[in-house]
């Protein structure tokens, strides 16, 4: 592939990912024009946001049940290896249910961990427990939002944070 048509691709990647909805209609058939030469794609991409529907728009955990057997059925249908991802969703069968009773999600805490994750590889070096509160804080941008902008209040608040879980770790 040349480096256009690898750059072509790349900016159509970015397209596979973003709802349908909110594409424009060129880049609709655009991915159209992609879906024809690596008819897979298509396949992967249609069925990708029928499930995304089924998270968006099942009423209640039954009805989940009842569209998401619908979709493993048409997913083996077609004759690509879904069996990995479907094994993972059987395994995980009730907990992925049970989102459609309250409509919650782990997400946001996942997202605060790789968060955390982050800065612990970005703070190599640290030493001080209280420098490390503070870098987290900063970098999930709760300093603004609770403390106030002065790093005396954000150290407080750290000490405060260090009180009160001080014998969860060690």
């Amino acid at each position: 592939m040349s480096g256009e048509a690898r750059k072509k691709l790349r900016s159509q990647m970015h397209d596979f990912r973003r709802r349908p909805e909110d594409l424009k209609p060129e880049q609709v058939q655009a991915l159209e024009d992609l879906f024809e030469k690596v008819p897979s794609l298509g396949t992967i991409y249609h069925l990708r946001w029928e499930a995304t529907k089924i998270f968006d728009s099942a009423p209640n955990r039954a009805e989940a049940s009842r569209l998401l057997e619908d979709w493993i059925v048409q997913a083996r249908e077609t004759e690509m290896d879904w069996e990995p991802f479907i094994t993972m969703l059987k395994n995980n069968w009730e907990g992925i249910l049970a989102y459609f009773e309250e409509r919650k999600s782990s997400g946001p805490v996942e997202g605060l961990n790789t968060k955390i994750r982050v800065v612990l590889r970005r703070s190599y070096g640290i030493q001080s427990l209280t420098t490390l509160w503070t870098r987290v804080l900063l970098d999930v941008n709760w300093a603004a939002k609770k403390l106030g902008p002065t790093i005396a209040e954000i150290r407080g608040f750290v000490n405060q944070i260090q009180k009160h879980f001080s014998g969860c770790y060690t």
